[in-house]
């Protein structure tokens, strides 16, 4: 079913795992499932890097293998939720490419991630790329 579209449904905890990245309007889904759930836990990749910036087409390679649409970074992935009148609760990184990378490029940049991760983890998801961002809201 379309949660967004139901009326007369209410949850505990609503859970949007890597989808806001595929959405053409992700705003007004995030609008529609606001009142549906007292809290929600959203997965948002962090494309936007210096290092995916740099790389002509990794940006490309994201929307053709991954269908992504949007692409965020720490910040406008939480500017977006308190815009649309989230207050986030708390949020921490997830290292998607530290842990499930298998391409060439995530190879190589795995011990950096790792050893740059532990010393600034903020930079190093700005400047190398390659986390997630879990994010808890109300």
């Amino acid at each position: 079913m379309d949660i967004g579209k139901e009326r007369d449904v209410q949850f505990d905890l609503i859970l949007a795992l890597d989808v806001i990245e595929h959405l053409e309007d992700y705003f007004s889904f995030l609008r529609e499932i606001k009142p549906k759930s007292r809290h929600h836990i959203f997965h948002i990749p962090l494309d936007l890097s210096v290092q995916t910036v740099f790389r002509r087409s990794a940006l490309l390679k994201r929307r053709d293998l991954h269908a992504h649409l949007h692409y965020f970074t720490k910040e406008t992935a939480l500017r977006t939720l308190r815009d649309v009148g989230y207050v986030v609760l708390d949020y921490f990184y997830t290292p998607r490419s530290v842990e499930l990378g298998s391409e060439r490029i995530q190879k190589i940049l795995k011990i950096p991630r790792r050893i740059c991760f532990a010393v600034h983890e903020d930079l190093t998801a700005r400047i190398l790329g390659g986390f997630s961002l879990l994010v808890l809201t109300q």
